[in-house]
């Protein structure tokens, strides 16, 4: 008879198709399985212990094990498992829960929210909704959309269209059509020109975002997408001034702005939310992962009331407005929405995010000193780490050497969880970690970098 693990490796070798997975290596390594959690710890198959360092997918703010969720969850199958939202129907969780995101937003502008089920679907409605709402108030001609290279906003066809990484694209046949326009990531780091300060560097990007306005004409553009901080992308903390001076370049041109508050929203930057970090008043904002903590998916898209009336105005054309997906608004992920959000008002969790960061980002900043990391940066709970062959040029691993996937695996064998981006390490934990578990955490991280440096001298390609 095959034990647990076994049989666990076989089946999934067999049926299981793994997303952002290398296929073929797939069938010969198998699945890592996991099994419990217990607050920031997860747990596999073979009984070994991991520091979630990663929050899962930048997801899971509350931990592994957090029964107040678990509660939401079972009573409220108990009371009405399914109830969908079209033709004017509701459940009241799906009520209770826009009510209290169009509370947490109203200062930034909000007044509606439409809701999905992941980060992609609610990025991919934001589209609809703003093509339909410029062909409701006769500007039919504004349907371009301004997106960043390193932005991700997905992986449906549309929202992985506005994505700026080449792997979301490659052979898929995206982006689609001709209404993506590109505009360049705020990263000092990787886009500097030599001596160029951070001030000049954002003005000379906000320059090159105006020269593609006039270029396109503002007359056919629709909408500018942007992360607060740029997550999948690299971690990309955006210098002092870059929004305020983008913000006066949309305005100028009647052009929209989509917040993409996938990652960013609901404390982990310290704040509520990415636009309160930054100043940000956008005309729409996108929101998922931590809205439920990740313990059901659901997402939303929020929409000021100058969209939603002008939404409004092309329902009342149309007859109805037919956009919405079954899950919408389900009864039991709304439920354990409203519990995550009451979680992190009693427990301070935002607050807690911003008195604990200073800790992090020393820890973080400490990792420099390592013979590999070149550079580091990071605000609130979330960081990244500069992986390099050479330190004196800057010289990044071949990624046939696998030394960048080899930090991945060696943090397995010590007990934590990171994710590497290309040449970048990116951590994110769960907002209830205790400084104690951040020291355990970058601890854990330098031995890994540590076994990860003696195979790349081993392999002679470092000193």
């Amino acid at each position: 008879m095959l034990r647990t693990h076994d049989l666990n490796v076989a089946q999934d070798v067999e049926a299981l198709f793994h997303p952002y997975t290398p296929l073929a290596r797939q069938r010969e390594t198998g699945p890592l399985v996991m099994t419990r959690g217990d607050g920031i710890y997860v747990e596999d198959d073979q009984g070994n212990r991991y520091l979630e360092g990663m929050s899962g997918l930048w997801c899971t703010s509350l931990g592994f094990s957090e029964q107040r969720l678990i509660d939401a969850a079972t009573r409220q199958f108990e009371k009405l498992p399914y109830y969908q939202l079209f033709a004017g129907r509701a459940n009241e969780p799906s009520i209770e829960l826009s009510h209290r995101l169009i509370e947490k937003t109203r200062h930034l502008g909000m007044d509606k929210a439409m809701f999905a089920n992941s980060g992609s679907e609610a990025n991919d409605q934001a589209v609809k909704m703003i093509w339909y709402y410029f062909n409701a108030i006769g500007k039919p001609n504004k349907k371009k959309l301004i997106a960043r290279e390193r932005g991700y906003h997905g992986v449906t066809v549309m929202s992985a269209s506005l994505t700026g990484l080449a792997g979301n694209h490659m052979d898929f046949d995206l982006p689609i059509g001709d209404r993506v326009l590109r505009t360049a990531s705020p990263s000092h780091y990787h886009y500097a020109q030599p001596g160029e300060s951070e001030a000049q560097f954002v003005d000379r990007i906000v320059a090159e975002l105006e020269a593609l306005i006039a270029r396109e004409g503002a007359d056919t553009i629709a909408a500018f997408f942007g992360e607060p901080v740029q997550g999948a992308g690299g971690v990309i903390i955006p210098p002092p001034g870059y929004w305020e001076k983008v913000q006066a370049v949309l305005k100028k041109n009647d052009i929209l702005l989509v917040a993409d508050e996938v990652i960013t929203g609901f404390g982990r930057l310290g704040h509520w939310f990415g636009c309160d970090a930054y100043q940000i008043q956008p005309d729409m904002m996108t929101v998922a992962k931590a809205l439920s903590s990740s313990y059901l998916p659901i997402s939303a898209t929020l929409v000021s009331s100058k969209i939603y009336e002008g939404l409004t105005r092309g329902s009342t054309k149309n007859g109805v407005f037919s956009h919405g997906v079954t899950y919408a608004g389900h009864p039991v992920c709304a439920a354990v929405a409203i519990e995550t959000l009451k979680i992190y008002e009693e427990r301070d969790l935002v607050g807690h995010a911003s008195r604990i960061s200073p800790h992090f980002l020393q820890r973080l900043r400490g990792l420099e000193s390592h013979a590999m990391v070149h550079a580091t940066r990071g605000t609130g709970l979330i960081g990244a780490i500069e992986l390099v062959q050479d330190k004196a040029t800057r010289k990044t691993f071949d990624p046939a050497s696998g030394i960048v996937a080899r930090v991945q695996s060696a943090g397995l064998e010590v007990g934590v969880i990171c994710r590497p981006l290309r040449d970048t390490l990116a951590v994110c934990p769960p907002l209830i970690i205790t400084d104690a578990q951040i020291d355990e955490m970058f601890d854990k991280i330098w031995r890994a970098l540590d076994l990860a440096l003696a195979d790349a001298r081993g392999a002679g390609l470092m000193a």
